[in-house]
């Protein structure tokens, strides 16, 4: 189905929708109204704070906090308060994690609910040399949506937080009160696996706070090319780790690199890896082969397949493939069976070789020492502690004991559910300023929602911005500012979705 076709569809179901939309909100018509009365003062609050708000991102991205390098870990946290008080967050403050510190905010409206945020201040590594602009700059380029700023952090996630700030920002240059109490949590950790963002709870005042909230979201570029947004119900978990094989702890091959002449009389560690990842998938590396690794691997509902069916209805295969550069899913798949398998399956991904002389020519080396970087994605009902203890155990039963296991980080998978208000909510928005969305059981990316959702908090959470980006975690990475496409909101209309989304928050019942 082509794109005109689908919106013409999908038009009249926005009509159907939004004649039931006051449904969502009984008896609110009060706060309703303080919206509609407040929004036009804090619209020209945005525009006028745009230049500010613009500039603001630029030199949040010339400050990379990168966790795996332990780079600028103090003055991030100490940056990211800064960015919170500013924008009217009180009793701001750095919160010890056993890690890096997250940071802890309130913002207390005297509203009757309260919503939580979560933000990550950190961002991943990058080689200035893939860049087209130096990656710190936060250069505008012509993007054929429009004006797009390319720096790392610009979409993940540092550009949607920034909208979110802009948002408070024209709330307090309007003069007009927030609808809702807000509560911050900013983590440095996340590119490395959250190990230990969960401690945050450890301290009274924080768990108390979040305790209040009606529900937690993380700012996100949550619009396609063609303006269409995704809700997504959770996300899958994941574990960070890496796998080494060193002869010293094989008690084979070389304490230390020796000339690969010897390979016809010594025994390589790096082989010995190969060997040992080549047990852990089948079907060319995309099923995990792990013993037990399916034992609680929760099939998908009826619900989540009709949710399915309907996103690869609306969605574009064309569109994905050609932002991905692929050409074929796994196993040739159809469109719609990809992204049943995207939702349900776990997966056991090779990051990184290294191992040896990987510099330019030869250096007829036997390397001593392998290793492997690794991620898994997991999805309910999987946990971490369970899934590696398995992979301990499978390593130690093929042959593999001698393999060192470092995980880094990792946290559960996440679910919330559909009729929670954070997720009405959003639909309440879309259907609202007729933006076509789908909901879809959960992303196959991770955040680590499960310090919401799960023990002790159990709340729902999710991710929710308008507007668009892309270069996640790879070069180029750019978010659009100045959108020349009326469907794809810019820096200034994502700021506004934010804003009217706290008075959807406020008003859904």
């Amino acid at each position: 189905m082509t794109d005109d076709s689908f919106s013409a569809d999908r038009r009249t179901m926005l009509k159907a929708a939004a004649a039931s939309a006051a449904l969502l909100a009984p008896g609110a018509g009060l706060a309703q109204s303080r919206r509609d009365s407040d929004r036009e003062a804090i619209s020209r609050a945005v525009d006028a704070g745009f230049d500010e708000s613009v500039s603001r991102l630029r030199q949040w991205i010339a400050l990379p906090t990168i966790a795996a390098e332990r780079l600028n870990i103090e003055q991030g946290a100490d940056h990211m308060a800064r960015l919170a008080t500013e924008a009217g967050f009180t009793a701001v403050r750095k919160v010890p994690t056993g890690g890096i510190p997250a940071v802890f905010g309130v913002l207390d409206a005297g509203a009757e609910r309260t919503v939580g945020l979560y933000f990550m201040y950190d961002v991943k590594q990058y080689d200035p040399a893939e860049w087209a602009s130096p990656p710190l700059e936060g250069q505008m380029f012509d993007h054929s949506l429009g004006r797009a700023l390319r720096g790392r952090g610009a979409t993940n996630q540092k550009g949607p937080e920034a909208a979110l700030l802009a948002a408070l920002h024209a709330f307090r240059a309007s003069g007009r009160r927030l609808p809702v109490n807000l509560v911050l949590l900013a983590e440095g950790e996340e590119e490395i696996g959250s190990p230990n963002f969960i401690n945050v709870f450890r301290d009274p005042e924080v768990r108390a706070a979040f305790e209040r909230a009606d529900g937690v979201f993380i700012p996100a570029n949550g619009q396609a090319t063609n303006g269409n947004a995704n809700i997504a119900l959770g996300a899958k978990g994941i574990i960070e780790l890496e796998l080494v094989s060193t002869g010293e702890r094989w008690g084979r091959g070389p304490a230390r690199d020796v000339h690969s002449s010897l390979k016809a009389q010594i025994d390589s560690p790096v082989w010995h890896l190969v060997e040992a990842l080549k047990t852990l998938t089948t079907d060319h590396g995309n099923t995990p082969a792990i013993e037990g690794w399916f034992e609680h691997v929760r099939p998908l509902t009826e619900r989540e397949r009709a949710l399915i069916a309907e996103a690869a209805r609306t969605r574009s295969e064309e569109e994905a493939k050609r932002a991905l550069g692929v050409q074929h899913w796994i196993d040739d798949l159809a469109w719609r069976e990809s992204l049943e398998r995207l939702a349900s399956q776990p997966t056991v991904n090779i990051e990184g070789l290294v191992a040896g002389y990987t510099g330019p020519g030869g250096k007829t080396v036997l390397p001593a020492r392998g290793v492997a970087k690794l991620d898994l994605r997991l999805v309910p009902n999987m946990t971490v502690e369970d899934c590696m203890a398995k992979l301990r155990r499978h390593l130690e039963r093929n042959g593999f004991g001698d393999i060192e296991v470092n995980m880094s980080g990792g946290y559960d998978p996440t679910e919330t559910a559909e009729d929670s208000r954070i997720i009405r909510a959003q639909q309440a928005l879309y259907t609202r300023n007729e933006i076509p969305y789908s909901l879809f059981p959960r992303n196959a990316g991770s955040w680590p929602g499960f310090v919401f959702t799960g023990a002790p908090l159990r709340k729902p959470a999710g991710q929710f911005g308008l507007g668009h980006g892309g270069g996640a975690h790879a070069p180029d990475e750019f978010m659009i500012i100045e959108s020349r496409d009326s469907r794809v909101a810019g820096f200034k209309e994502a700021t506004m979705g934010y804003v009217d989304f706290l008075y959807e928050m406020a008003t859904i019942r």
